[in-house]
């Protein structure tokens, strides 16, 4: 098997917020506001095909899907951090719209505010750039500010962003979108980061509690038990071309390929359960050397948050405690355990 390895999306946005050379930001007012509205823009109608409109809405729709998953939390589930590679539910909501306004609002909106000076050394995460952090394993010890300030927070900043959709020269509209652009992916990156970092948090509480009793695994393609031959040679890959990619997808340059085949349907639950029975876990020679002493050290007997009750293999799922689907596509193993499995598959 071939593993690609990329950039984490925090590696790579630095990167593209890197000025790039153009006319003076400018601004002129298109909005008008009512002394009651606080930070609530009156947007004009937008006229048909208007991109301006159309990046409203697209930003008023990742950002309302972020809400939306932190809906069922309690402030009490929001605060928790349960190990240090996680980030409670606060903090990105927080993070996400600390980014917006600093690498947007902030060099782009004249006469913008800053919400709060504070926010950018407690919810800036890897931006050296951008001063001084909080340290990441000590993000849930911020109970302070609470989830009300940080609603207001986000609120604040989503005027901004709109304000500055609608009143951006056209001169200098290009740029303002592609930060947005960015800045939608980056969210979008923080919403999966939400729903496994809860699920890691109430995967340690003993009620086993759901985050959403109606809550479905995505249906996977039934696995065909066919695989699709990978050509070796010299080939070419990268993202070249119009369209949005992130620094790390490009440029376009030639790799040498050994030959190499891949599956045509995903793993199921069905299958790894084969694989454990025919003793996956217990079986040396199916492992990488540093594997094998992780799984030993760490007692790995089955993917993460599988447990068996009275013999019966059971997952923990934001939708509760349930018996493994057998049609399901296997999530929460390592590479270390997927590298196995293709060994023992053959």
């Amino acid at each position: 098997t071939t593993e690609i390895y990329t950039l984490s999306l925090h590696d790579a946005l630095p990167i593209f917020l890197q000025p790039r050379i153009g006319p003076p930001v400018t601004s002129s007012s298109v909005l008008r506001r009512r002394r009651d509205e606080g930070d609530t823009a009156t947007l004009p109608p937008a006229a048909p095909n208007d991109p301006r409109a159309n990046w409203r809405e697209a930003f008023r729709t990742v950002r309302a899907e972020t809400e939306r998953r932190a809906d069922p939390l309690s402030a009490e589930d929001q605060v928790v951090q349960s190990m240090p590679d996680a980030s409670p539910a606060k903090w990105h909501r927080a993070h996400t719209t600390w980014f917006l306004e600093q690498f947007l609002l902030v060099p782009h909106l004249a006469g913008y505010r800053v919400f709060d000076a504070q926010f950018a050394y407690l919810f800036n995460s890897y931006y050296v750039a951008a001063g001084p952090r909080h340290a990441r394993p000590r993000r849930g010890l911020i109970t302070r500010p609470d989830c009300e300030r940080v609603a207001a927070f986000r609120a604040h900043v989503d005027a901004g962003v709109e304000r500055l959709l609608a009143s951006a020269e056209d001169s200098q509209l290009a740029e303002v979108v592609r930060i947005v652009e960015i800045g939608l992916h980056h969210e979008q990156q923080h919403q999966e980061l939400l729903l496994t970092d809860i699920l890691h948090a109430f995967a340690q509480n003993p009620l086993a509690s759901a985050y959403a009793a109606d809550w479905r695994s995505p249906s996977a393609p039934s696995a065909s038990g066919e695989f699709a031959e990978l050509p070796a040679g010299i080939h070419r890959i990268g993202f070249e071309g119009e369209g949005y990619s992130f620094d790390n997808e490009g440029p376009p340059h030639p790799v040498l390929l050994q030959p190499a085949c891949i599956a045509r349907g995903l793993v199921t639950n069905a299958q790894w359960l084969d694989f454990m029975a025919d003793g996956g876990y217990a079986t040396p020679s199916l492992w990488l050397s540093d594997g094998w002493a992780l799984a030993e050290s760490e007692g790995w007997k089955a993917p993460g948050y599988w447990k068996n009750v009275d013999g019966v293999w059971q997952a923990f799922t934001l939708g509760g405690l349930r018996p493994v689907d057998p049609d399901a596509a296997v999530v929460h193993v390592s590479y270390y355990e997927a590298d196995a499995f293709a060994r023992w598959a053959g």
